[in-house]
């Protein structure tokens, strides 16, 4: 079986899943303490979190609001649309094509990552591939990051001419920074923990890096903030913003937060600061889901002749070791043989690759047909079929 648990910027609002994240992390653990979990791999972007797991039959007794629990067909075709850039509150952004990436290396890396979800997420990063060259779902799509500027925009007006702070270097960070390049700032700074990367990006943006050490001043003057960091826990509290902003400001001050926990303080908007998080984006993310109706239909299509391959080839995986096996006792029968063929036919001048590949396919075509009908059966879920061709090829019998 393959379980899917998440909580996504559909099914909880960002307070929600800040809970439901540290929920996801208690039920993973439940389950590992209860059950075998033959293979894992964990998603975390800014607005979602999910677990995918193999194991054997498992019965959930978790009911929240917001968190979302499916398993087999559910679990697979929610993946391809995930891939697909159909789950983003950014319909067609690119951004989570590198995100599933990341977590399948990062899985395959730790060793939880097995056959079964390597295959679903090559399969998935390849479908997502496919649908955007086949569709239009991501041209002229924005992301979050991009998404955030807009807002900025629409609430401060022309940000030409204006100083903004970019708290996070990461991969957000990185697509908040460049969506500002265009807007003709006054300036540009970016804060991260690790400075080396904020100098990094700073330098490809011709903007001004500095230290967490020296967020204070940079909050000073700064028009407008957008965050978005990884920390677990707010960066910009209450107490630092009405220390280090002039109390004339505060009420001229933008700050966007799209980091999932969040970084800014949500009193901060008692000092008078248009304070804004990832549920205020929905507007945007509803408008370009209304531009993209018509190609998400087109990628809803390919969706579904792709996952029906999918399935079939996981069907193929389960009867791998069947095949396997059958072929590695031809093989073993087919060498001795030859062999001792070889050994009467004396001196066959060094023909003898020409006897030995003369016996590889007529064992070829002989189980053709059976392996064939072995992934027939599979697909079909015709276990009788199966249990036959086990008992069949049994080498155990007496």
């Amino acid at each position: 079986m393959i379980l899917n648990i998440r909580i996504d910027h559909k099914s909880a609002e960002i307070s929600q899943m800040e809970q439901l994240s540290r929920l996801i992390d208690k039920i993973f653990e439940d389950i590992n303490q209860t059950q075998t979990i033959k293979e894992y791999l964990q998603i975390k972007t800014c607005n979602r979190q999910e677990m995918y797991m193999v194991m054997d039959k498992c019965g959930l007794d978790y009911q929240w609001d917001g968190l979302v629990v499916e398993k087999d067909d559910e679990a697979l075709e929610h993946v391809l649309r995930l891939a697909s850039g159909l789950e983003s509150m950014i319909i067609g952004e690119d951004q989570i094509l590198g995100q599933l990436k990341d977590s399948q290396k990062q899985a395959i890396k730790e060793g939880t990552c097995g056959p079964i979800l390597n295959n679903v997420f090559t399969k998935a990063i390849h479908v997502g591939q496919i649908v955007r060259q086949k569709t239009h779902i991501n041209e002229g799509a924005v992301s979050i990051g991009s998404a955030a500027v807009r807002l900025a925009e629409h609430v401060h007006g022309d940000l030409k001419c204006k100083k903004v702070l970019v708290i996070g270097a990461g991969q957000m960070g990185t697509l908040v920074a460049k969506a500002l390049v265009a807007k003709r700032l006054k300036a540009i700074v970016v804060a991260n923990r690790t400075h080396d990367r904020a100098l990094c990006l700073a330098k490809e943006l011709g903007g001004s890096a500095i230290h967490f050490d020296h967020l204070s001043e940079a909050l000073y003057d700064a028009d407008v903030v957008i965050s978005a960091t990884g920390a677990p826990h707010p960066i910009i509290t209450y107490e630092k913003v009405m220390e280090a902003v002039p109390a004339e400001t505060l009420k001229k001050m933008v700050m966007v937060d799209i980091a999932n926990p969040r970084d800014i303080d949500a009193r901060v908007a008692e000092l008078g600061v248009r304070l804004y998080n990832i549920d205020d984006l929905r507007g945007i993310a509803r408008k370009n889901r209304e531009m993209r109706e018509n190609e998400a239909k087109a990628a809803e299509v390919l969706i579904g002749k792709e996952l029906r391959l999918l399935k079939r080839s996981l069907k193929h995986l389960e009867v791998e070791p069947l095949i396997s096996s059958i072929r590695n006792d031809a093989e073993k029968i087919r060498i001795k043989e030859t062999q001792k063929a070889l050994k009467m036919m004396g001196d066959i001048n060094g023909q003898e690759k020409v006897v030995d590949d003369l016996s590889k396919i007529l064992v070829d075509r002989i189980f053709s047909d059976i392996i064939k009908n072995i992934k027939i059966a599979a697909e079909e879920d015709d276990n009788i079929t199966l249990e036959a061709v086990e008992c069949l090829f049994s080498n155990e019998k007496g």
